[in-house]
């Protein structure tokens, strides 16, 4: 039962991840807006929500229990947690410090995606709602 319930929630919980993470490479860029030879990051959405949507059941990551375990593998700068890949935003117009940061492409990146994890959120919630009313009768 429980498997069938992960099954039909498990695009949007995805794609709320990708979202979160996104969010947070955006954020970067923002903040290392003035960092001299900075490069802006970004990744491919869809193509990052369809690899994550092809992996088979969840990846978690291991836990340590003693001080004396090895911690989890370092990631690599250009890959996220879940093996997306990060890319280098193209630029328009490079500054003479090299960094590569456009605050409107970014801010409108960054607005853009919050909007879609907004929208969803709601999703989540309509269909959250639904089995509500399924396990309740309809009342």
């Amino acid at each position: 039962m429980l498997g069938k319930l992960d099954d039909y929630l498990r695009f949007n919980e995805t794609a709320l991840s990708l979202r979160s993470q996104r969010q947070t490479v955006l954020a970067s860029n923002i903040a290392n807006a003035d960092t001299p030879n900075y490069k802006a990051r970004d990744f491919d959405f869809a193509n990052a929500l369809q690899g994550a949507m092809s992996r088979t059941g969840p990846q978690q990551a291991l836990k340590t229990t003693a001080q004396r375990h090895f911690p989890n593998p370092q990631q690599a700068g250009d890959v996220l947690p879940d093996g997306t890949p990060l890319a280098y935003r193209g630029t328009v117009q490079g500054a003479v410090d090299g960094n590569t940061v456009d605050m409107d492409v970014e801010r409108n990146q960054f607005a853009d995606n919050a909007l879609r994890y907004e929208a969803g959120i709601t999703l989540i919630n309509s269909q959250i709602k639904g089995l509500m009313a399924a396990i309740q009768g309809g009342q």
